[in-house]
């Protein structure tokens, strides 16, 4: 199997994971699960390989960084969150801990678990793990839209306190 075809699995598998904390899925998240697969296979296919840490490691800062804004875009207008955003999102709610705490913690487990069945964990992987967290928190803080009012119609306004940003 591709690594594209794995990760539609194991994305759909996670959602699984969805039920006891309730989760919804959405847009974003069937999207996520089949788009990310699907690009991943087509940009192994066509995108050659990087030689050298003096593109390979510019590339992957720039990878964590847009897989964070991109994590604040979908989450933030409400397609949706792909299968470890909802257990973020969903472990937040449950536990009212910060967004980054929870995407760290489901990232570590992902990482500890692909070592223990066998993967190999380099400084990308460390990072990523690490660094998604915080990251994903700043972008959906960026990115918030506040949620409609029925009383009033509002252009632009400030987050609402009750936002999951502000944790």
């Amino acid at each position: 199997m591709s690594i594209g075809v794995v990760s539609i699995v194991i994305g759909a598998a996670v959602l699984l994971l969805w039920i006891p904390l309730r989760q919804r899925p959405g847009l974003g998240t069937v999207s996520n699960v089949f788009v990310v697969g699907l690009a991943m296979d087509g940009t192994l296919a066509l995108v050659p390989d990087a030689h050298g840490l003096g593109v390979r490691v510019p590339l992957m800062v720039a990878g964590i960084v847009l897989n964070g804004v991109a994590t604040g875009l979908y989450i933030a207008a409400r397609f949706g969150p792909g299968p470890r955003d909802g257990l973020m999102t969903g472990l937040h709610d449950r536990t009212g801990r910060s967004i980054r705490l929870m995407r760290t913690m489901v990232e570590v487990v992902v990482v500890v678990t692909g070592f223990l069945l066998g993967g190999t964990v380099g400084v990308g992987t460390v990072l990523y793990a690490l660094a998604i967290g915080p990251l994903a928190q700043l972008f959906l803080r960026l990115f918030a839209v506040p949620a409609p009012s029925a009383s009033r119609t509002v252009a632009a306004a400030e987050p609402s306190e009750q936002a999951i940003l502000h944790r």
